[in-house]
This record gives C-alpha cells, sequence and structure tokens, in this order.
C-alpha cells in the first residue's frame, strides 16, 4: 500500500510504501482518523487520513459507512466532476474505511516530528528517457 504524505506547512507531498506487516494495524481505520508517524518510519509526527484509492483508481468517500464499493447516485463531492448544474450520474465509489483493496492511502500532517520530511523520505532521481 502506497502512503502519500501532504505538508500543509510546505505544500509539499511524499510517498512512500507500508511495509506488509504494518498494513493489518490500518485496516478498519477511517478518514479523519489519526494515526501514529512510526507506522512509516516518521516517528514524532501524527497524520490525520484524508482519502484514498484502491487498486482500480475507486476513491474513497468519506460520506459512506464502510469499506465496500458502491455505484452511489453523485450530485457533488469526491468521484464525480459536473457536466452541467443539477446533473446527476451513478458513479462507483467506496466507504470511508480502509480495507485490504486500498491501493493508495492519503494523509496529512497535523504534528511535525523533529526532522524534516524532505530528509524522511528524499526525493528518487528521475531516471532519463532515452529519444529514439
Amino acid at each position: 500500500m502506497k502512503m502519500v504524505i501532504g505538508d500543509p506547512k510546505s505544500k509539499k507531498s511524499f510517498q512512500t510504501e507500508v511495509p506488509k506487516e504494518k498494513q493489518t494495524s490500518l485496516v478498519g481505520m477511517k478518514i479523519g482518523d489519526s494515526l501514529d508517524g512510526g507506522l512509516v518510519g516518521a516517528g514524532g509526527y501524527k497524520f490525520v487520513i484524508t482519502g484514498g484509492s484502491d487498486s482500480d483508481g475507486v476513491p474513497m468517500r468519506p460520506d459512506l459507512k464502510g469499506a465496500q464499493k458502491v455505484a452511489a447516485l453523485l450530485a457533488s463531492g469526491v468521484g464525480f466532476r459536473k457536466k452541467e448544474k443539477g446533473a446527476r450520474e451513478r458513479k462507483m465509489v467506496r466507504g470511508n474505511a480502509v480495507s485490504d483493496a486500498i491501493a493508495q492511502l492519503n494523509v496529512k500532517v497535523v504534528e511535525s516530528g523533529q526532522k524534516p520530511l524532505e530528509e524522511l523520505f528524499p526525493p528518487k532521481p528521475k531516471e532519463e528517457k532515452k529519444r529514439k
């Protein structure tokens, strides 16, 4: 499971992988729940779950309870782009609970630790693509 950590102060986000053995502690948590940064190697930090998506790209929606996938009739909010005023559409969305099917979890920093996130999660060097 990937975890995208958003830092509201620096306006930057950092991506990391949650180890398999620690993923079970995330299962059952909901959007808005806080978690400890030590889970991903960011000791001293506190995060709040803001959303996520599964391996098919289906987003989590905070107003749906549970972890199931639902084809909901939406008029606005997460998982819906308005095409015209008053339009509603049936879209696939997930509930607000974290499950094994979640591929990416989005969190934001609530309490900062000693080290900055830039040191804990250094950016990977970009690979140059060869032109033909």
